[in-house]
């Protein structure tokens, strides 16, 4: 195995003295150092925080390894600087206003973890593991910091994992999922090293929102996930997304066209990164004009999804609503749920909800196979006062995350373990209030990270510091105990925990549900 030589002894020094300069800890950093099976790295201790970043939990890809599962991480002499951020993984630009996550950094060790945790050594903490979101496309660990976590007595991990090409290529090779393989490497790590940190390996949670969600969702049916994680959050997503292998092939195989390669990772890998982003860009461009929620999306109002995990029938041999239903993940404790408006967050920051039509509308329902002359009246009988825009976020929440929600739940009916159901339901004030509960809105208040400004774009300058203690408080004590403050869930009643300034419980929310009774949804 290789072995490198890293930064130490006065170049060190000089390091870490140049990041306490620059008012990291108001002159209170210290440094930290702990052992990995492959090395030791040095932190920074800040308020009783210790603080270690792009630890790297795989070897870095390069070449073909791209498009390849990940390879054990190289060892290396003296001590490693994880001082700041790691290299991210390469993606395509999000949109404004989108584009408030940290900015991409260059290199090749992108498959790494950030760690915050009080207390390394032999604490045996609770643990937390991040998944990011970002449609499986675009994304990094660079905007989550798990301070606030690890006050709480938390060890905290974010990982990057592989995205577009690099992660969910399928060829009908032999390989697939590697994005996902890279995300069980990265618990794999975890497991083997984090009481290290002071963590405790026997009670690692698992949590993600949007596709990171449906990340977490997907590795309760993966076998080579089984094991490494004792519970699970889903925050707007429930394992509901993946192709099959002729809708994954026939997306490789389009991403072959637009290159004018052979179908082999090889000469994918041979084309370079940046010619291989921007095919992926006119491919989406291309599905845009064949919109199909079952398959890539593209309905009125929603972006192109054009890559997600594959049915391979070896690293994922079943659907996860099929595999939860058989029993796998039965031992693991699960909080899930969703936003009140999850839709308006892929329109309101585009176009206005008053431009919405009922066109629209009633084409996105077509489209979700459900049957127009039912459930346009049932909507608006459910939702009194709300016009098509506002219709049409809902909708696409039901499609996407309440409904695959609600069905997942119910698969773990007769799971030994818990389930809990939460809907985060308070309104933020932005873009003239029309922004509502939307999408990735709970994210800064699972944080505790609402003096962010990055997330104030989303949540307004003056989000309620209270909110923000319950719904945080709340993910804490369900990784530490697998317990929450409400009743657990069961489709007799449906249970769920309304997450607002006063949170409430309510029995099955959802007012139009039925009307979804024997949809397919992927």
């Amino acid at each position: 195995m290789n072995r490198r030589t890293f930064l130490r002894g006065a170049a060190a020094t000089s390091a870490f003295a140049a990041l306490a300069a620059a008012g990291c800890g108001a002159g209170n950093t210290t440094e930290s150092i702990v052992a990995t099976r492959a090395g030791r790295v040095r932190g920074i201790v800040t308020a009783g925080v210790h603080v270690f970043k792009g630890v790297p939990y795989a070897a870095p890809p390069q070449g073909v390894d791209r498009y390849l599962p990940p390879h054990p991480v190289q060892s290396w002499t003296g001590v490693r600087d994880a001082l700041a951020l790691g290299p991210t993984p390469p993606q395509p630009p999000t949109p404004p206003p989108l584009d408030f996550s940290a900015p991409p950094i260059p290199g090749a060790d992108y498959l790494n973890l950030n760690i915050w945790t009080p207390d390394p050594g032999s604490a045996r903490l609770p643990v937390l593991v991040w998944i990011y979101g970002g449609g499986f496309d675009t994304g990094s660990n660079g905007l989550y910091d798990g301070s606030a976590f690890a006050r709480d007595g938390v060890v905290f991990v974010a990982m990057n994992y592989r995205l577009g090409a690099e992660g969910f290529l399928f060829l009908d090779d032999g390989v697939a999922n590697v994005g996902l393989l890279d995300q069980i490497a990265a618990l794999a790590w975890v497991h083997d090293n984090i009481a290290a940190f002071g963590g405790d390996p026997g009670n690692v949670t698992i949590f993600g929102q949007s596709s990171g969600a449906m990340a977490v969702g997907t590795l309760l049916a993966m076998p080579g996930a089984t094991g490494l994680f004792r519970r699970a959050i889903m925050e707007s997503g429930a394992g509901n997304i993946c192709y099959s292998t002729d809708t994954a092939h026939e997306i490789g195989q389009r991403l072959i066209a637009k290159l004018g390669v052979e179908p082999t990772r090889d000469a994918v890998a041979a084309v370079g990164v940046e010619r291989v982003l921007a095919a992926q860009t006119t491919v989406m461009g291309d599905l845009a004009q064949q919109p199909d929620p079952q398959r890539w999306g593209g309905e009125p109002g929603c972006r192109i999804n054009m890559w997600r995990p594959t049915l391979d029938g070896a690293t994922l041999p079943a659907k996860p609503i099929d595999a939860v239903t058989a029993g796998a993940g039965a031992d693991v404790d699960v909080l899930l749920g969703h936003n009140g408006e999850e839709g308006r967050l892929s329109l309101v920051p585009f176009r206005n909800l008053d431009s919405v039509t009922e066109e629209e509308l009633t084409t996105a329902m077509r489209m979700y196979r459900l049957p127009v002359d039912r459930a346009l009246p049932a909507y608006r009988a459910a939702y009194p006062g709300a016009d098509p825009g506002a219709l049409l976020a809902i909708l696409q929440a039901d499609w996407y995350y309440t409904i695959p929600g609600l069905r997942l739940a119910d698969a773990r009916t007769s799971a030994p373990a818990a389930t809990y159901m939460y809907e985060f339901a308070w309104r933020s004030p932005q873009f003239d209030g029309q922004l509502g509960s939307c999408h990735f809105l709970e994210v800064p208040f699972v944080f505790d990270q609402l003096h962010d400004r990055r997330m104030q774009w989303i949540t307004g300058p003056n989000p309620p510091q209270q909110l923000a203690d319950i719904v945080h408080h709340t993910w804490v004590q369900f990784a530490s105990t697998g317990r929450v403050n409400w009743p657990h869930y069961e489709p007799a009643r449906r249970t769920t925990m309304r997450l607002d300034l006063q949170p409430t419980v309510v029995d099955d929310p959802c007012p139009v549900r039925d009307l979804w009774d024997g949809v397919e949804l992927y």
